[in-house]
């Protein structure tokens, strides 16, 4: 599945409406009013502004007080769904993840930084889905930082074989729950082969819970990321941790990157494996790998 991009900052008020919300539809949900007017591309809005802007739309609506375009009324229901079980489940599976975060940057301190991404961060999660982490890690482990996620959510999921399932996080052992969504390494973002409005919105929907240092740096090397959305400059992190210890890089050198990178192959080329006779989920990990090209670790050949 193609994802075009555009590269310029939004302007009018009603174009940058609409264009946020494309960019929501694109990811799956949709939102309020009021939520649009605080995430709108180009700076917030006043929930007036937006209400005008969609009455002066003919393109978008407003039901079931998410702001739509009108082509996709009937996905409403199961958006509001997902919110109003974000709003009963996500709290436990935010302090679930804060704690394994603290596991994972104390055993792994090549990692600079760590974000919720994904439907836990943008207000659609539910029990069956797992939690997308994004990652800034040094330079020449980004292999490595996948393999250390995915064997530390391993045994974290062993702890919650109950956990609820779908076609994206059924696995033979133990159900998928802390995942990497998006992995960086420090000389990727000086500066970002991509800046356009999507990958500003990665950083935007983001909950950092470490490394608030690495996101400021990622900002400052990429000025095109605040013009799209301001907000990021006064973004709160109500998650953010400290580690108290942490294991000495000395333990991980670059030479572990390569043999990590097979293994992490091999291990997502099985998991795609699984998927085989499911084209709604291998469709849909096809296109969250399409919107983080040309950061994506492995390719399906």
């Amino acid at each position: 599945m193609a994802v075009g991009y555009l590269g310029a900052p939004a302007t009018s008020t009603a174009n940058r409406v609409r264009r946020t919300v494309a960019l929501l539809r694109r990811r799956g949900f949709a939102v309020t009013p009021s939520r649009l007017a605080a995430m709108c591309l180009g700076g917030p809005l006043s929930e007036a502004e937006v209400r005008w802007a969609v009455a002066a739309s003919p393109n978008l609506t407003i039901f079931e007080d998410l702001v739509l375009d009108r082509d996709a009324v009937s996905d409403a229901g199961s958006i509001r769904s997902r919110a109003v079980g974000h709003t009963a489940d996500s709290g436990a599976y935010v302090a679930m993840t804060v704690d394994f975060v603290r596991i994972l940057v104390a055993t792994a301190p090549f990692i600079r930084s760590v974000s919720i991404a994904g439907s836990l961060a943008s207000g659609g999660f539910r029990p069956s889905d797992d939690v997308d982490l994004n990652l800034i890690v040094d330079d020449g482990h980004r292999h490595l930082a996948y393999v250390v996620v995915n064997l530390l959510g391993l045994a974290h999921a062993m702890r919650h074989r109950a956990k609820p399932v779908d076609d994206l996080t059924r696995r033979p052992l133990a159900p998928r729950l802390m995942t990497a969504n998006l992995i960086l390494e420090r000389s990727q973002y000086l500066p970002l082969q991509r800046d356009d409005e999507d990958m500003a919105f990665e950083f935007l929907i983001g909950e950092p819970v470490f490394g608030l240092e690495a996101i400021a740096e990622v900002l400052e090397a990429n000025p095109v990321l605040l013009e799209h959305f301001p907000q990021l400059a006064g973004k709160p992190v109500p998650f953010a941790i400290e580690p108290r210890r942490r294991l000495p890089k000395s333990l991980f050198p670059r030479i572990l990157d390569p043999p990590a990178r097979a293994l992490g192959q091999a291990a997502w080329r099985y998991m795609q494996w699984t998927r085989r006779h499911r084209p709604e989920a291998l469709a849909r990990v096809a296109y969250v790998r399409s919107t983080m090209r040309p950061y994506t670790l492995f390719d399906a050949s």
